[in-house]
């Protein structure tokens, strides 16, 4: 059984965010050849290209477990109809300088969830726009677009619906097979 480290990216820094609610569901549903971390990006400064000599330590070690892993998961709210200015500048991070871009060949999916009846919808369209760009082959289907409601997911991840579990469970294992598939053609040595 070939395991694969996934790091998992949660787009609102608040703390009692629904999309970390959501988090802590997935990795619940993780099968068990996911090894599922948190990779935080809350102590990121603003980046700005004048580090790229030499970037800060929180930069150093941001990239640095972005590189690590064989595979990101992006949980994200929607602000303003695009992804919260945390995440993208996080993203910035990792990214860049230009020939070091750590997500290059790096299997990615993206989910999220919302009060309202689109979920993160446009959020998520704009991030698999940065994504692509990022050279970040993306999990495109199942689309995941998770209306919040009271109760749906419990601050300890459990999911009160069972059509909501099953999905999320199913979205779990999709992704598992697509990183296995994206690994198998490109591997993360090559």
């Amino acid at each position: 059984m070939t395991t694969h480290k996934v790091g998992y990216l949660i787009g609102s820094l608040a703390k009692g965010s629904i999309n970390r609610k959501l988090a802590k569901a997935l990795v619940r549903f993780a099968p068990p050849e996911l090894e599922m971390s948190e990779i935080s990006f809350k102590d990121l400064p603003l980046y700005s290209y004048d580090y790229d000599a030499d970037y800060p330590p929180a930069g150093k070690a941001f990239k640095a477990a972005i590189a690590a892993v064989d595979a990101v998961l992006f949980v994200t709210p929607e602000y303003n109809r695009s992804i919260p200015g945390g995440l993208k500048n996080a993203i910035d991070w990792a990214s860049r300088p230009y020939g070091t871009n750590s997500f290059t060949r790096k299997p990615s999916a993206v989910i999220g969830t919302s009060p309202g009846a689109i979920g993160t919808a446009v959020a998520q369209q704009n991030l698999r726009s940065v994504l692509s760009f990022c050279n970040s082959p993306q999990m495109n289907a199942p689309e995941a677009y998770i209306q919040f409601t009271p109760g749906l997911i419990t601050d300890d991840g459990e999911v009160t619906n069972d059509t909501t579990a099953d999905f999320l469970r199913t979205f779990m294992q999709d992704f598992h097979v697509f990183i296995a598939r994206v690994r198998s053609v490109l591997p993360k040595d090559a």
